[in-house]
């Protein structure tokens, strides 16, 4: 028998079986987490926010019906909650934390360095997109999200998604390649 579907998780949930959001934490929470990290960069705040999207899930589990898939839907609710911390704080620039780059111990020390340096590249474009054109790439990449899905989540049509996927693609692309 097959893994139940994040929809069906969510609609036993709704139904009061705790179990099933259990399981819909656990599968999203990794991939959550880092978009949310990379969305503010402090940990504190990413902690303090990805808190309150599974809070809002929590309360709004009465309320969802499967127009959408579940995974589009809870990073529209990040969405929202990412934007609210912007609008209070002003944007941020996004960087990936250095800190979780872990060089293969069987590496040789020269790929070693040259990964390091690699990683430290991508983290510097990746916080230099524009924040629309980061947050469509980190939802394609993290979350998995369709452009449909990149659309619906940000409130926005399928072709500035698709755009914005595309530039960021490009951009990232470019600087890697130049390295």
């Amino acid at each position: 028998m097959g893994e139940a579907a994040d929809e069906d998780l969510l609609l036993a949930y709704r139904d009061g079986d705790a179990a099933a959001f259990e399981t819909l934490y656990t599968r999203h929470r990794g991939r959550l987490y880092r978009f949310v990290l990379r969305g503010v960069k402090v940990r504190a705040v990413a902690e303090e926010l990805y808190q309150e999207i599974w809070m809002k899930v929590i309360e709004a589990r009465d309320r969802w019906a499967p127009r959408a898939k579940f995974t589009t839907w809870l990073y529209t609710i990040a969405h929202h909650q990412l934007i609210d911390h912007w609008r209070k704080r002003g944007l941020t620039v996004v960087a990936l934390d250095e800190g979780e780059a872990v060089a293969d111990a069987s590496q040789d020390p020269a790929a070693q360095a040259q990964g390091r340096q690699d990683l430290a590249r991508f983290a510097a474009a990746l916080a230099a997109l524009p924040p629309a054109q980061r947050e469509a790439f980190l939802l394609h990449e993290e979350a998995g999200l369709s452009v449909a899905e990149i659309a619906e989540a940000t409130g926005t049509n399928a072709e500035a998604a698709k755009s914005r996927l595309r530039y960021a693609m490009a951009k990232l692309k470019a600087v890697l390649n130049d390295g």
